[in-house]
This record gives C-alpha cells, sequence and structure tokens, in this order.
C-alpha cells in the first residue's frame, strides 16, 4: 500500500514528483522491514513450537519462500533504491503467503527421510536463489510494461501486447484460484465422492479398490467411474456436470482438473471485470506508471538480482540435494521429478546468463527471459509437487 502511495500519489503531491517518491519510498521500505520482521518472528516461533525447521510441507515452504523473497527484495532496494520495485515484488509475495495457506497449516511431524540437517542446507539455499530470481521476474516484468507501447498498432507490437497481457492475465488467474478456494471453504461447501479402481496384479489377479475424493469447490468433473456421496447444490445445480476422462490416472486427477477449471473461469470473470474498470488493457492501464522510470537500471536490476540468486541455487538445489540424496537414499541422482526439474531450472538460468553475458541479450529479450524463467520456477516447485508422483511428493501433503 505504501509503495502504491509512493508510486501513484505523484500527480497529487504537493512536493515534486522525485521528493514525493523519495519521502514515501523511505517509509515503504521501513514497513517492509518490519513486515519482515513479522515473517521472521512467525518462522522462529513455528521452529520453537514444531521442534523443526518449517520448510517440510507446502505451506511451510512457501511461507518461507515469501519470506526469502522479501529478504532479496530488501537486499536488491537497498542497492538500487527503486521504490516501484516494491509495487512489482511485494503483491508476488502476498500472493505466495495467500497461496500458501490454502494448504493445510498444522505443524506436521518430519518423516524419516526429512530427518536430516541437509533438510535445513539445502531447502534454505535453494529457495533463497528461487527469490532472486522472483525479484528478477518482478523486475523483467517491469522493463516490458515500461517499453512495450499500448499505443501501436505495427504486427509486432501486437505481439509484444498480448503476450505482456497475458502474462498479466496469469497472474489475475492465479489470484482468482486464491480467491476461489477460500470463498467456498468460507462458505463450507463440501462434495465427496466415491471412486473405484480395478487394479491388475503380474499374477492377473483383478482387485477393486475404493477411494474417497473430497471436493472444496463445486464439482464441474467428478472423478471416472466414482458415486456422489454428498454433493452440496451450487446455483442450483445438484450434480457434476461431466465425469472425467478415464486416461486421467490417480484418485486426484480429477479435483486438480476442477480446481484448474474453476481458476480458470473465475480468472476470465475477474479479468473481465477489470478490463471494464479500467475499460483498457490491464498493461495500458499500468504503463503510465512507468513514466520517469530508467528502463536500463530496471534491466539492471533484473540481469543483477538472477545473478545473485543462481550460485545460491546452484548450491541448494543440485549440490546440497545431491549430497542429502547420496546420504537418504545412497545415490546421488535418480531422475526423480524434482530432481529433473531442478536440472532444467539451473540450465535455464544457465542459459539466460550465456545469453545475456556472451551474445548481447539486453533489454526486451532479456525481460522475456526473466519472466519464463520464473514461470519455469514456479512449476518445479508447484506443479512437481502436485501434478507429478514422486520421491519429493510428500512436499504436497
Amino acid at each position: 500500500m505504501f509503495y502504491g502511495v509512493s508510486a501513484l500519489g505523484r500527480k497529487w503531491s504537493n512536493r515534486s514528483p522525485e521528493e514525493h517518491v523519495r519521502r514515501w519510498g523511505r517509509i515503504a521500505y521501513g514497513v517492509s522491514i518490519l513486515g519482515f520482521a513479522s515473517h521472521v518472528t512467525f518462522f522462529i516461533t513455528r521452529w520453537i513450537g514444531g521442534g523443526h525447521i518449517p520448510t517440510s510441507n507446502m505451506y511451510e515452504f512457501m511461507t518461507f519462500l515469501a519470506m526469502a523473497i522479501m529478504f532479496a527484495f530488501i537486499v536488491v532496494n537497498a542497492i538500487y533504491r527503486k521504490p516501484l520495485l516494491g509495487l512489482f515484488t511485494l503483491p508476488l509475495t502476498v500472493i505466495i503467503v495467500a497461496y500458501a495457506a490454502v494448504f493445510p497449516q498444522e505443524v506436521q511431524p518430519l518423516i524419516p527421510a526429512l530427518q536430516s540437517i541437509w533438510l535445513k542446507v539445502h531447502v534454505t539455499t535453494a529457495a533463497t536463489g528461487e527469490a532472486f530470481f522472483a525479484v528478477g521476474f518482478a523486475a523483467g516484468l517491469m522493463y516490458l510494461l515500461r517499453t512495450v507501447d499500448f499505443k501501436k498498432t505495427s504486427p509486432q507490437a501486437r505481439r509484444e501486447q498480448r503476450w505482456v497481457e497475458f502474462t498479466l492475465f496469469v497472474i489475475v488467474v492465479i489470484i482468482a484460484f486464491i480467491g476461489s478456494v477460500f470463498s467456498f471453504r468460507g462458505a463450507g461447501y463440501e462434495a465427496t465422492f466415491k471412486q473405484e479402481n480395478v487394479v491388475i496384479d503380474d499374477k492377473g489377479i483383478e482387485s477393486t479398490t475404493t477411494e474417497t475424493v473430497e471436493y472444496s469447490l463445486p464439482p464441474i468433473f467428478k472423478p471416472f467411474n466414482s458415486q456422489d456421496v454428498l454433493v452440496e447444490p451450487f446455483l442450483g445445480v445438484k450434480k457434476p456436470l461431466m465425469e472425467t476422462p478415464s486416461w486421467m490416472k490417480g484418485v486426484n486427477a480429477a479435483r486438480k482438473l476442477n480446481t484448474i477449471t474453476w481458476s480458470i473461469i473465475n480468472g476470465a470473470i475477474l479479468y473481465g471485470l477489470l478490463r471494464l474498470v479500467l475499460r483498457k488493457r490491464i498493461g495500458a492501464a499500468i504503463h503510465p506508471l512507468m513514466d520517469g522510470i530508467d528502463e536500463d537500471d530496471i534491466d539492471e536490476i533484473s540481469y543483477r538480482a538472477i545473478a545473485i540468486g543462481y550460485p545460491i541455487f546452484m548450491l541448494g538445489a543440485l549440490i546440497f540435494a545431491m549430497i542429502w540424496a547420496y546420504i537418504a537414499w545412497s545415490r546421488f541422482w535418480g531422475w526423480d521429478p524434482k530432481e529433473v526439474w531442478a536440472l532444467i531450472t539451473w540450465l535455464y538460468y544457465t542459459a539466460y546468463l550465456h545469453l545475456r553475458l556472451s551474445r548481447g541479450w539486453h533489454g526486451s529479450k532479456s525481460a522475456w527471459l526473466a519472466v519464463i524463467g520464473f514461470v519455469v520456477v514456479m512449476f518445479t516447485l508447484i506443479g512437481v509437487n502436485l501434478v507429478l508422483v514422486g520421491l519429493h511428493s510428500y512436499a504436497g501433503v
């Protein structure tokens, strides 16, 4: 909010725009540090109360990631002193904390595989590296919103406008997902199905298992070959609209498809409402806020943040992870989905630095790489844990 006053209040302030931004930027930075200190206090007290470092499940890890992003922002902003960076970075922190709150928040005992000092070393360093990537993403998005001209009508300009707007649409969908979950959860909505699965073992013996699937959002898709146990009516609809295709394996596949569908629907509605209020594209509405911002400075901030995060991420996500894997599973590498995507993330940012330093990919190209790179990071964090099945699936509990 304070960063918003710093950026948006320039036109109505009695002071000069530079003095207004500087004054409110200092206030916003101080409040940000206070918020970070509060977050650290939460982290330490949960650690003491739970008896282990709170990074063992999705709720704990995502809240730690949000805290790490605040740390990365404080460091980068202390170097470059660009208040507008806070207007893009801090909402990202809020979204991640809100997303974390979707998951169960109870302190859970550590499973044997996590009872190691390497949990502290591996997870904290990997998340800190990803936090600097997040700041690089925020600065990259700022650069695109600063440099893309939403008034031009050439094919290239229209293409750039569409991709920037699509990036903002994805952010709106994520916000809509969080809002949907909290809204229906607050209303106490429930839907329960029993799914029958036929399993044939190696000897050809057929057996049937029954599993229960619980929804917190109204079921558009119900599990394949399932029976309704409890479906509360929503807008007069008492039955799921359709059944999930049989090729979607896993007891939770239908629930995940249902959640994604609701997120896109509500995201599209929210995006449409924003367009009605703004009467223009979201990117076009934000673009004027970038007036007076040196695009070269923003480009430099994005690069420097990623350059800081790169070695930290390499240590945490690859080197320390392989050491822990050898201790826990007697092998350095096993092609687990999480391991593969951590490697993909590292290779991506390796390519980013190579193209930036050796090929001269500055400006718009570098900004797009920073934005896409954070999408890869978020899939590594969220998609792998919640969609793919592997040795790291416990993190999605």
